[in-house]
């Protein structure tokens, strides 16, 4: 009875089509009824006509429906007990009809955060350029959709489509690498970490990474992705030429020598103009790199920030909402005549995470009401965790309530406070960074300046984020990660533009999901949606930003 509620409401059309079964019923009630009406007795007498008993059929009904509401109401409650929730399921929100086997055929596809999910009866993995074509040019002469998607790593799940997909992961090769003019020519499928480990026996390594290393390079070149350092472009701007499948024009090679304009257009086009099946990159010289972390303020920020654009290869600033700390952190080649800096740290890294550490023991007891005597059994050992999965076990207990994130971002400021100093490593390994767990993001790109003369944006940018948190009371977790870029020369890249001393700014908030309960889940992610309007509503024309493709959030996949 259930199921045929919902379908009702969900169609209102099906109520149409009751309404016109019903009406040749009710005719041919109201005929039988006439013609029964018309048959008179052949007598000469006329009968005492019989009251009408109204009041007792309307009492008669009225008794009917009373004890039909008795029944549900007494099978709910004795449904109710005979099967009550398990105390660890009280947050869990009630699925119906999960039970349903799935088809054999039937692909389920979600991506990393678990925050999109599609189920299709297509989902193509080609394994060479040959399978890739027939597969294009089957979904052509049926007149079916296909999307490519890489590795699921976007939060929105933008390669995510019930019509059909396809996968380039089998095709992950290394095809070829010419020292002399520091290219490679891959696959599509393959990942920027085999890509990496690829071509460093060679002396290369890519020009710029984003924060993690899992990505396909098909997908981190379509959506416009970037590393960080104003001198240094997003990298769809590393790519030479690249081999597209298209439906029409079947396999063609763009490079900005044949077509200019097809080629900028191709580089950042989510693959609306054909799956990208191979891409030839511009490399760089294997270096190591100096990574140094310190903590400043906003009013220090603002003397250096023109200094620190300027005169270092990489540099991004981690915000912490409701605190004025501000993390530097600066990324620049060894230099071959000093050497790596010679740094001795204040803490060691269990000094520096053993407040964090503690923060979670006092938590515990508050929100889960155990004492140091009976410790939870299931609960892992905390000495083995890091930073950033303490953080997702403290902000699953009580994910937005305002003044309990305020004193975990307190604690990660103190935490990144006592991590100051230096790292060294190769660019591959230094450039990186841990993210966290599963997590909603939204990162917007914005003008900055020039290099030369920076408009001072990207902070009031922040200054006006942070503010409006506060205003707004919204329980915004750290960090607010800040980062630059040179321009796009293409025309879809957030960053584009024909200025070649531009600079770009790009800013990204955050709420993770550090729990698998589904009501958690919801109520997270009501609150992210609200975050995410209020920045979009106040500050994105103000500032002349746009949303980063992978971050962007679409109202139906299809």
């Amino acid at each position: 009875m259930l199921r045929a509620l919902i379908l009702k409401r969900s169609h209102p059309s099906s109520l149409h089509h009751h309404h016109l079964l019903l009406k040749p019923l009710t005719s041919s009630t109201s005929a039988t009824t006439s013609a029964t009406t018309s048959r008179r007795p052949f007598c000469t007498t006329t009968p005492t006509p019989t009251p009408t008993p109204i009041a007792s059929s309307t009492t008669s009904e009225l008794r009917k429906y009373l004890g039909y509401t008795a029944l549900v109401l007494f099978c709910g409650v004795a449904t109710y007990y005979s099967f009550p929730f398990p105390e660890n399921a009280k947050h869990k929100k009630a699925q119906f009809f999960r039970y349903a086997p799935l088809p054999d055929d039937l692909h389920t596809v979600s991506n990393w955060s678990g925050t999109h999910e599609v189920q299709t009866r297509v989902f193509h993995q080609p394994e060479n350029l040959q399978q890739l074509e027939n597969v294009v040019k089957e979904a052509h002469k049926a007149k079916t959709r296909i999307r490519p998607v890489g590795s699921g790593l976007s939060p929105n799940g933008i390669g995510l489509s019930r019509a059909g997909m396809v996968n380039l992961a089998l095709m992950d090769k290394v095809l070829e690498v010419d020292k002399g003019k520091k290219t490679v020519r891959v696959e599509a499928g393959i990942r920027v970490q085999q890509l990496v480990d690829g071509i460093k026996d060679s002396g290369l390594t890519l020009q710029n990474f984003a924060s993690i290393r899992e990505q396909q390079i098909g997908g981190i070149v379509q959506v416009g992705a970037h590393g960080t350092g104003a001198r240094l472009p997003p990298i769809d701007e590393q790519v030479i030429s690249m081999k597209l499948v298209t439906p029409a024009k079947g396999t063609i090679e763009v490079s900005k020598e044949k077509d200019p304009e097809l080629f900028y257009l191709a580089r950042c086009g989510l693959g609306a103009l054909g799956v990208v099946a191979e891409v030839t990159i511009q490399c760089v010289e294997r270096q190591e790199l100096v990574e140094h972390t310190t903590v400043s303020n906003v009013k220090e920020i603002k003397k250096n920030h023109k200094k620190l654009l300027s005169e270092n290869k990489h540099v991004k600033y981690l915000h912490i909402p409701y605190t004025d700390t501000v993390v530097v952190v600066t990324c620049n080649p060894v230099s071959k005549w000093r050497g790596p800096p010679k740094f001795t740290p204040k803490y060691s890294s269990d000094e520096a995470i053993q407040h964090v550490r503690d923060l979670y023991k006092e938590s515990l007891q508050k929100y889960r009401k155990i004492t140091t005597e009976s410790p939870e059994s299931n609960e892992p050992d905390i000495n083995e965790l890091s930073f950033t999965e303490l953080r997702d076990k403290l902000l699953a207990m009580d994910p937005l309530n305002k003044d309990y994130v305020i004193k975990i971002n307190q604690a990660e400021a103190e935490f990144w406070r006592k991590s100051e100093g230096y790292r060294v490593g190769w660019s591959d390994e230094i450039l990186g960074f841990d993210c966290g767990g599963q997590q909603w993001v939204s990162e917007t790109c914005f003008p900055a300046g020039t290099l030369a003369k920076p408009s001072m944006k990207d902070l009031e940018f922040i200054e006006d984020l942070k503010q409006l948190i506060e205003k707004q009371d919204i329980p915004a977790p750290a960090p607010i990660e800040q980062r630059w870029t040179a321009r796009s020369k293409s025309p879809m890249s957030p960053a584009s533009s024909s200025g070649e001393d531009d600079i770009f700014s790009w800013v990204g908030i955050i709420m993770y999901l550090p729990t698998m309960d589904a009501r958690q889940r919801k109520e997270i992610t009501e609150e992210f949606f609200h975050y995410r309007h209020l920045t979009q509503s106040r500050l994105w024309d103000r500032y002349s930003a746009y949303e980063h493709w992978a971050k962007i959030e679409v109202n139906k996949l299809h």
